[in-house]
């Protein structure tokens, strides 16, 4: 041991100072220090404070519900318009070849590419599926804007009760012959869904 101290207190620095008592006694202090076992007992007591932390913050907040959470909860106690759906029938009063969906869309299309062009189109049927409570009795109303030939605009209104079930319903207007006529070609539609005088829910096209 007296060896090595020797050994290393005759380096020397570029300078030519002697830096060996400096390292001997850093190394001494390095070997012999008494170890401090602080380190894990300090870390359950950060881990310790964090959990109280988290937890406080989770019991401790007040739940918010937003405006549009409430009303999304009130119109599904009472109901809510699903979708609605503009069909044009043909000179028979059909939307489709088959039952087909397929067949009922290309129809469709085939029926809007003629109705300026042909008279095969001799009507429209709004499809309106809603959903409410069963006890529930509801109005259902549909308001479609049209243009005739000349540029004026029409607007009719259907209106009709339903009876609410454990599953959605369809409600179906028709709009055919003369009044088909003079409402002239669809623009835009609103769906509404009414509880008395109060309106529990709306679907509308994006011309309206």
């Amino acid at each position: 041991m007296v060896g090595k101290r020797e050994e290393v207190t005759k380096k020397m620095t570029p300078d030519g100072l002697f830096y060996g008592p400096l390292l001997a006694a850093v190394k001494t202090a390095v070997e012999f220090a008494a170890p401090k076992n602080y380190r894990p007992a300090m870390r359950a007591f950060l881990m310790m404070i964090l959990l109280l932390g988290s937890l406080g913050s989770v019991f401790g907040a007040e739940p918010t519900t937003s405006t549009n959470d409430v009303k999304a909860v009130s119109a599904a106690k009472t109901g809510r318009i699903l979708k609605l759906l503009p069909f044009l029938l043909d000179q028979h009063g059909q939307d489709s070849t088959s039952p087909s969906l397929f067949d009922r869309d290309a129809y469709q299309a085939q029926l809007r590419a003629r109705i300026k062009l042909t008279n095969e189109v001799s009507g429209i049927r709004f499809d309106v599926q809603w959903k409410a409570a069963r006890t529930t009795q509801l109005k259902i109303r549909v308001e479609a804007r049209g243009v005739v030939a000349d540029g004026t605009p029409k607007i009719k209104t259907f209106e009709a009760e339903g009876t609410a079930g454990f599953f959605s319903q369809w409600t179906k207007f028709t709009l055919t012959g003369d009044d088909y006529k003079k409402f002239g070609s669809l623009v835009a539609w609103h769906a509404t869904l009414w509880n008395g005088n109060q309106l529990v829910s709306e679907q509308k096209s994006f011309l309206w």
